[in-house]
This record gives C-alpha cells, sequence and structure tokens, in this order.
C-alpha cells in the first residue's frame, strides 16, 4: 500500500467535497458565500479535532487562487510570524487580493505572538484563517477576536460518517483494488467518534493490518484498534467527549470517574500540560473560595507536570485529580465576575470613581478633592466603612458566598458583621 495516509489521499480539494459542517459550506452556507464572491474576511474555525478546520482553509485559498503561508503555534514563534508577514507583503501587487495566512492552533499563541499579527490583519497585508479546539473567547486576545469572525465546525454525525465512507470506498483506488466490504459499521462511528480523521485512520489501519479483501465489521475494527492502539493514537488529541466527561467528573465530586478518564486521555496520548490547565481552570471555577488551597496544588501541579513530563506526570496529575474531585465544591467567584461583566456589558454609563478613593496624584488633583476623605484601611484596625461603587451603585452585591461549606460561611458572617447589612 501507498505511504501517503488514506486522509491525506482523500482531502478534499473544493467545498463540494467536505464532508459535513453544511451550515458553513452547504448551499447558502457563510464560508461558501464569501469564495462565491471571491472576498474572504479574517475568521477563527473553532471546534474539535479532525473536522476539517485546516482542509477548510487550504480548501478556501486554492479556490480563490490565493498565496497560502502556513504556520503552527506549536513551533512559531514572534520571528516566524514577521518573517511569514513580511514574505506575504511582497506576494501582495496593486489591487491583488491579500495572501491567506492559515494559524493551526492559534490559542497555543501567547499574548505577544498574537499581538505581532494585528497590524497585518488590520491594515490587509494577510487574511488570517486560524483554527483552534479552545474557546477563542477565553484564548485569543481582544484586539484580534474583534477583527476576525468565529466560525464553529462540528463532530460529524452518523450520517455524514456514513457519508464520508461511500465516499471513501468508491473514490480511494487503492482501497478498491481490495474489494471492501462493509458489514457494520457500529464500531467504526463509535470509535471516531465524530473525527473524520480518526475515521480513515481506523479505516487506513484496518486496510494495513489485513491481506485481500477488506471486510469492515465491528469485530474487525475492535481488533485492530487493540492491536494498533499506539498507532491510532500517536497523533491523537483530545476528544470532546472524554475531556467533558473528565470535568465534570471532578465537579460532579467523583474520584474514581475522574481518574478513569484521565487514564483514558493520558494513554491516548493526551498533553499532560492540556490536562494540567484544565485543573488549574477546575480549581479555580468549581472549587474557589471552599477550598483555597486547590488553586495552590493545582498550579504546582502544572509546574511540576511542566517540568517532568510523562510518564511521571501522571501520578501528579492523578493526586491532584483525586484532591479537586473529594474537595468542597463553590462556584461563586466565578458567578461573581460573569455576573459583573455582563452588568458592565450592560450598563452603558461612564460611572465616575468617587473622589475619596481616587489617588491624588498632583496638587491639582488634590485641590478637585481627590483622595480628600480617603480612610487608610489599616489606622482604623483593618476596615473603615467608606463608599467603594460609584454613584448609584451602592449596595449592589455581584459576589454571593456559598455558605454551604464552612470557608466562605465564615466569609459570609464577616462580610454581614463589617457592613452591617449592606451586602
Amino acid at each position: 500500500m501507498s505511504n501517503i495516509p488514506l486522509a491525506e489521499r482523500l482531502r478534499p480539494r473544493t467545498l463540494d467535497d467536505v464532508v459535513g459542517q453544511t451550515h458553513l459550506v452547504g448551499p447558502g452556507g457563510v464560508l461558501r458565500r464569501f469564495v462565491e464572491a471571491g472576498n474572504v474576511p479574517s475568521f477563527i474555525l473553532w471546534g474539535p479535532p479532525g473536522v476539517g478546520k485546516t482542509t477548510l482553509a487550504r480548501v478556501i485559498a486554492a479556490q480563490l487562487e490565493r498565496p497560502f503561508f502556513t504556520l503552527s503555534a506549536v513551533t512559531s514563534g514572534v520571528r516566524e510570524v514577521r518573517e511569514v508577514i513580511e514574505k506575504a507583503s511582497k506576494q501582495q501587487f496593486f489591487n491583488s487580493p491579500s495572501p491567506i495566512l492559515f494559524i493551526d492552533e492559534i490559542h497555543r499563541f501567547n499574548k505577544s505572538q498574537q499581538d505581532s499579527l494585528l497590524g497585518a490583519v488590520e491594515q490587509g497585508v494577510v487574511t488570517l484563517i486560524g483554527a483552534t479546539t479552545e474557546n477563542p473567547s477565553f484564548e485569543v486576545i481582544t484586539p484580534l477576536l474583534s477583527r476576525c469572525q468565529v466560525y464553529t465546525l462540528k463532530s460529524l454525525n452518523n450520517d455524514e460518517l456514513q457519508q464520508l465512507l461511500e465516499r471513501t470506498l468508491s473514490l480511494d483506488a487503492e482501497l478498491k483494488e481490495r474489494n471492501p466490504r462493509v458489514v457494520e459499521t457500529e464500531a467504526l462511528f463509535r470509535f471516531s467518534g465524530g473525527d473524520a480523521r480518526k475515521f480513515l485512520n481506523i479505516i487506513d489501519i484496518v486496510a494495513r493490518a489485513t491481506d485481500g479483501d477488506i471486510v469492515i465489521d465491528d469485530q474487525t475494527i475492535t481488533d485492530c484498534l487493540q492491536q494498533n492502539l499506539a498507532l491510532y493514537d500517536k497523533n491523537g488529541e483530545q476528544h470532546y467527549d472524554v475531556i467533558s466527561a473528565f470535568i465534570k467528573s471532578v465537579r460532579g465530586s467523583d474520584p474514581n470517574a475522574a481518574i478513569y478518564y484521565l487514564a483514558r486521555m493520558l494513554a491516548g496520548g493526551e498533553d499532560p500540560l492540556f490536562v494540567a490547565r484544565r485543573l488549574v481552570i477546575l480549581a479555580s471555577e468549581d472549587i474557589g473560595l471552599a477550598n483555597p488551597n486547590a488553586m495552590l496544588l493545582a498550579n504546582a501541579c502544572f509546574d511540576t507536570v511542566h517540568r517532568i513530563g510523562m510518564p511521571e506526570a501522571r501520578i501528579p496529575l492523578a493526586e491532584t485529580t483525586i484532591y479537586l474531585a473529594t474537595s468542597p465544591k463553590s462556584n461563586s467567584a466565578y458567578a461573581a465576575i460573569n455576573e459583573a461583566m455582563a452588568f458592565v456589558e450592560r450598563d452603558t454609563t461612564n460611572r465616575p470613581v468617587p473622589l475619596d478613593i481616587r489617588n491624588g496624584v498632583t496638587k491639582l488633583m488634590r485641590d478637585e478633592g481627590y483622595g480628600k476623605s480617603y480612610k487608610y484601611a489599616h489606622d482604623f484596625g483593618g476596615f473603615a466603612e467608606m463608599e467603594f461603587m460609584p454613584e448609584g451603585l451602592s449596595g449592589k452585591r455581584f459576589y454571593t458566598p456559598n455558605t454551604s461549606n464552612t470557608t466562605e460561611e465564615r466569609i459570609a458572617e464577616r462580610i454581614k458583621t463589617l457592613w452591617k447589612g449592606k451586602y
């Protein structure tokens, strides 16, 4: 058989070849309309692995006949970004459309790397297409996000997987020579998990693991994957269902389920730092003030995993997973910042900060009353009652302690005592 993987042999060349994502590339789909109009803005494709993010970028560039540059956020730094932008600028001629710059795993770029893209995107030197498995709202800086539309890609459903199977067996010359016969598809669909790349890799594994005619049935698929687990998962990325189950098991205080899903991710070749990042988020979002030590342990876990790597990293990951799963839970800080941010977005008035707590750094500001009546809390035993909220928001409460845990029960009592029922 050819050394070229099946997924590469069958990579779509036009939008009509793409299976799934009909909301974007089907009749009337927004990406199809862009291509038909010949005018594509910068955008970010957000979705799970194996749903066609890279393929769509390549197809769009090919159909528009635009120069295509690509960077991987895993291996590229600011220098590489600037070099590619310089090359792209040299490809531009008078009134010609801008080249396309595709950045895979753009969520892995840090702030300075993302900042280095802003000028080129804003000036139209390049049309940026980013791909990410992470929520761009949290992973992409606001100035860059404001210059890009975000389009969500979905895992393939069983009907779409069936369509992909039929396309594969009818188009691939190497498979057709082996008289492929489909008996059952349940295992094939289940193991692929809506990931087109995994789906094609499984078929490739079956073809390479057997001689003669190819038979696709549940037993053959299961046996081949057990024998070729390393090959199947060598380049595997997190499966959304498994990471979701892991997070929900920790949140739901089930250490056994959490450890099980942790083992599945690590056995599948998941990046341990990805798991460690999720534990830091869990410690803040779901445990929070109920047990502030959870954040300390999760951060220590992240640092340790970064230093030692696998296989030893499995131990601090397991320790932290169990600790977080068995810890008291509170999302009060998470809820407080969400409510405050939602309020700020709705509150269109530019509420002035009270004069008493402004910083009077110049004589003019002090003459205007900046900081005039400020009470330094430590001069009053650690607390001095003042109004810190802008006018019109006195008594507005965003943080509500979760008194089902002892730590926040004490916090609630302290707030009540200090503020005499104001909050």
